[in-house]
């Protein structure tokens, strides 16, 4: 299995031993994040301190004024790593070492930008704004993203472009002090995760529904189910016409979105997406539409839960894709619980030929013997000792 790290731009500046490591674990790739959300970042293995707080999204490439100067929206520069092209210099620095690079790319999840416009952002049928979700289906967030994308590689050649949130965000998201986790059931999640916004209502327009009836239906049915005590409940009572309407329109937006970002990717680089079997997810690894395939290399599942779940959405995921498209399993060793090295044979089985890893620099010292044995077990189930 081919196996991808990933890391911040600090992670690789910071650490003198950062390259080191990564050859060792036999990571043959880093993926090292260019445009990248709001986090505070534990950093185990800087010399210099304990964390990164990286106040809000942010571009780690010099932030041109002759490429933004026009751009109704334009990422902010971060104030807290050296210069102003610290992902440039990871970049570099890793190429020197021998190691494969990839460009990580967050493209629709931003609260900056998305507090400054909230008209750019998920909205739901109650008309509430969702500011860490910018629309993909809004012209101006397709724009903002395809000249983001573009100058992230400026200048650069990364072997791989790795695109997460390349679609649409939904109701659920880490936010503040996040107070919605056990509330909703999953069909009430769906159901506020579909975008009402003004640019998204043209598209339902364009497939002959009306906006208001439709987002009538939407608030009734989630009062609805606010009143089901069944917090497992996954199906909703949505006319099935409405609802295929209603995914067929969101896999529209993302595909002109999805293609309008790969249109700035150089030929030759690999393309990589992160996305989920499941047609309705919204995230970081938004659902795959049916065209998605024929644009990129390979595609990333989550993997993020050891066990039997983990495999079926490998075998989902594998099963959507035609044979000359990789599947990469998104595996994590930051969880409460250790990445088992037993994890890795079922997803080879399952048809994953990637193991993507989160994350060379937050995984401390301590972590170091998991991500070791999570790394030989792929090689090994690469090397076809999955049984």
């Amino acid at each position: 299995m081919r196996i991808t790290g990933y890391a911040y731009p600090w992670d690789v500046l910071d650490d003198p031993g950062f390259a080191r490591r990564a050859v060792d674990l036999g990571v043959e790739e880093v993926a090292v994040a260019l445009a990248y959300h709001s986090a505070r970042a534990a950093t185990p293995h800087s010399p210099h301190g304990t964390s990164v707080l990286a106040r809000h999204a942010a571009l780690y490439r010099p932030v041109r004024e002759e490429a933004w100067r026009e751009a109704a929206l334009r990422p902010a520069a971060p104030d807290w790593v050296r210069g102003p092209d610290s992902g440039g210099e990871a970049l570099r620095l890793l190429a020197d070492s021998g190691l494969g690079t990839a460009a990580w790319l967050v493209l629709t999840h931003n609260s900056l930008l998305g507090n400054a416009h909230p008209d750019c952002t998920v909205t739901n049928c109650f008309g509430e704004h969702y500011p860490w979700a910018l629309c993909p289906a809004e012209p101006r967030v397709r724009a903002y993203a395809a000249t983001l994308t573009a100058e992230s590689l400026r200048g650069t050649r990364p072997d791989t472009v790795v695109l997460e949130a390349c679609g649409p965000l939904g109701a659920v998201h880490q936010h503040q002090h996040e107070k919605t986790d056990a509330v909703w059931s999953p069909a009430v999640q769906r159901l506020l995760s579909v975008c009402c916004c003004p640019s998204c209502a043209r598209g339902w327009s364009a497939a002959g529904l009306d906006p208001r009836e439709v987002r009538t239906r939407l608030r009734a049915e989630t009062r609805r189910l606010l009143h089901d005590e069944d917090l497992t409940t996954e199906a909703d009572a949505l006319p099935e016409e409405l609802r295929r309407l209603l995914l067929t329109t969101r896999q529209s937006a993302t595909d002109r979105f999805r293609q309008a970002v790969l249109e700035a990717v150089p030929a030759g680089v690999r393309r990589v997406l992160h996305a989920s079997p499941d047609p309705w997810a919204t995230g970081a690894l938004p659902g795959l539409t049916p065209a998605a395939a024929e644009d990129v290399d390979a595609v990333v599942a989550p993997a993020w839960v050891p066990g039997a779940e983990s495999v079926r959405t490998a075998a989902r995921a594998r099963a959507l894709l035609p044979e000359r498209v990789a599947l990469g399993s998104y595996v994590t060793a930051v969880a409460p619980a250790p990445v088992p090295a037993g994890h890795l044979p079922g997803l080879a089985r399952a048809g994953a030929g990637e193991l993507h890893l989160y994350h060379l620099g937050l995984a401390g010292p301590a972590r170091l013997p998991d991500l070791r044995a999570a790394c030989e077990a792929a090689r090994k189930a690469g090397a076809g000792g999955g049984e």
